[in-house]
């Protein structure tokens, strides 16, 4: 349904969503490239910015694209299928933030409470190791509840009062027992954790 349906705002909510967009797609372009383009900055610190940049970027790109579109046509319509993948994506790249947060707190323990040790517990094999984990992990959890969610029968309204696909609202909407679907959600919100 988007934000609002006051033809007035349409153009101010635009500008505000475009500058956004702009200033995050942008800045961390330019964190990726100042890094990329420095050997100095090539340690493991630096490779996980890199990481957490582009899936900034990326995170950002499931959602404000469309909204922009919506604002700008008018059209606030999203098929069920490209509901359900915006969904997977905001869920996979929302997790992989959360997990290379994780890795980035590791790696700052790692180089402050074990500095001797520093060069030898995050040599590159291990940071591709954690990055490859971190991608995984969130893909496998995204994946299974996105293919949960395919699975419900929707009865009523197919209006969400939201900008994008979300969890809640979909399970709102749901006709089908969405019991399991919660169980494994918190599952997989424990085992994230």
């Amino acid at each position: 349904m988007g934000f609002s349906e006051r033809l007035e705002k349409q153009p101010l909510l635009f500008g505000l969503f475009l500058g956004m967009y702009l200033v995050i797609v942008l800045g961390n372009l330019l964190i990726i490239l100042a890094i990329g383009s420095d050997l100095h900055l090539h340690t493991p610190m630096y490779f996980f910015l890199v990481n957490l940049s582009l899936i900034d970027t990326c995170f950002i790109c499931t959602t404000v694209p469309k909204v922009l579109g919506n604002i700008q046509t008018q059209n606030h319509t999203l098929s069920y299928t490209g509901c359900l993948v915006q969904m997977y994506f905001f869920m996979a790249f929302a997790l992989l933030d959360d997990f290379l947060l994780a890795v980035v707190a590791y790696d700052h323990y790692v180089a402050i409470s074990l500095a001797l040790h520093y060069t030898m517990a995050m040599q590159p094999q291990c940071c591709l190791l954690h990055m490859g984990a971190s991608w995984l992990c969130s893909h496998l959890l995204a994946s299974s509840l996105a293919l949960l969610m395919g699975r419900f029968s929707f009865c009523a309204s197919h209006s969400i009062p939201y900008f994008f696909c979300d969890l809640v609202p979909l399970l709102k909407l749901a006709c089908s027992d969405t019991y399991i679907f919660q169980v494994m959600m918190f599952i997989e919100a424990t085992l994230s954790g």
